[in-house]
């Protein structure tokens, strides 16, 4: 089989798109998609302890209560979330 030109281009260009590719980074995400929870108070009641926190950009409001185990420790923390009006 004969080379031609345009084979040879055909090839060049090829060769530099791939290179090219390889060569291009990956796409990131610049931006940061975590919500930033501000607290905004705590109270206490015998065993049992809430405290509340908000995040103005996503107007959400977060309020977390700790869970008592049947002894004198502390089982878990339950929170519950919901959006501002």
């Amino acid at each position: 089989m004969k080379w031609s030109a345009r084979h040879a281009i055909a090839v060049m260009l090829f060769c530099a798109l791939g290179w090219g590719l390889w060569q291009v980074p990956a796409a990131n995400s610049q931006g940061l998609m975590s919500p930033n929870y501000v607290p905004i108070g705590v109270s206490a009641a015998g065993n049992v302890s809430t405290a509340w926190f908000h995040d103005p950009a996503s107007r959400q409001a977060v309020a977390c209560q700790t869970v008592l185990a049947s002894g004198s420790g502390l089982s878990a923390i339950q929170c519950v979330s919901t959006r501002l009006p």
